[in-house]
């Protein structure tokens, strides 16, 4: 590599970190003074860096503009895929990705479970708001005021006994999934299917998918699918890095 890119991308590496003077600079780079103005300079004048009142160097608007093209071009779907593949051959498990659609939790990919029983979600095919674990998940990381209208409209159909049935019980849901940062089917989908789901974040926290492992209590109680969950959101963290989140930040407040 160019010595003097690599000192370029020492520098922008720097100001990550924080603001920096010239003598800091020099100093963390090891080189004269000179030198890293000439960098500096080059920099500035293509917005990559800027210099406030106190001589003190941080990242440009430049540099904000090409991370935000970089994590809008980066498709969920395609970030999550080794992922969830991943989970689903630790867990030998199905593992779902849904995302918010137009009102409704739409399944935008799946893993087979390795065993030979098949549930019933298909690609494409949107997933039951009031008892599914990613629509809960999507639905209760939508504002607080967008909560009621959902609830609303829902025609709450019994898929199962365990299936909720009315908007305060569904409201109620949402309160306890907002709160713990996840969501169970408990056989309320799909008779003797357990589910937990954990919401996927991109890069200014907001959540844009949800990633989600589904069992029949054949293979797995409901107890045993719940000690999956750190592995859940162990896949779900690890896509949110990709697309810019960093989950030891704390969790953006929803609105409403």
């Amino acid at each position: 590599m160019s010595q003097s890119v690599s000192r370029a991308l020492s520098i922008l590496i720097a100001l990550g970190e924080a603001s920096q003077s010239l003598d800091e600079l020099a100093g963390r780079l090891g080189v004269h003074k000179s030198t890293v103005l000439r960098l500096l300079q080059t920099m500035q004048a293509e917005r990559f860096v800027v210099r406030d009142a106190a001589h003190r160097y941080s990242l440009g608007s430049r540099m904000f503009e090409l991370a935000s093209h970089a994590l809008e071009n980066r498709d969920v779907r395609t970030v999550a895929r080794p992922h969830l593949s991943a989970l689903g051959t630790t867990t030998g498990q199905t593992v779902h990705l849904a995302a918010y659609e137009s009102g409704d939790a739409v399944y935008i990919d799946k893993v087979d479970a390795e065993q030979s029983v098949r549930m019933y979600s298909r690609i494409g095919r949107p997933a039951p708001l009031h008892c599914t674990a990613v629509g809960k998940v999507l639905v209760a990381a939508l504002p607080r005021t967008e909560w009621r209208t959902v609830a609303a409209r829902l025609d709450y159909h019994p898929f199962t006994p365990r299936t909720l049935r009315t908007p305060e019980r569904y409201l109620a849901e949402l309160e306890r999934v907002a709160a713990q940062g996840f969501a169970e089917d408990h056989e309320e989908h799909e008779s003797f299917v357990n589910c937990i789901g954990v919401p996927v974040r991109d890069g200014i926290g907001e959540v844009v998918a949800a990633v989600s492992v589904s069992v029949p209590d054949v293979l797995l109680d409901h107890d045993q699918v719940l000690a999956l969950l750190p592995q859940v959101r162990a896949c779900a963290d690890a896509i949110s890095t990709e697309l810019g989140w960093d989950p030891r930040r704390a969790v953006p407040a929803r609105k409403g």
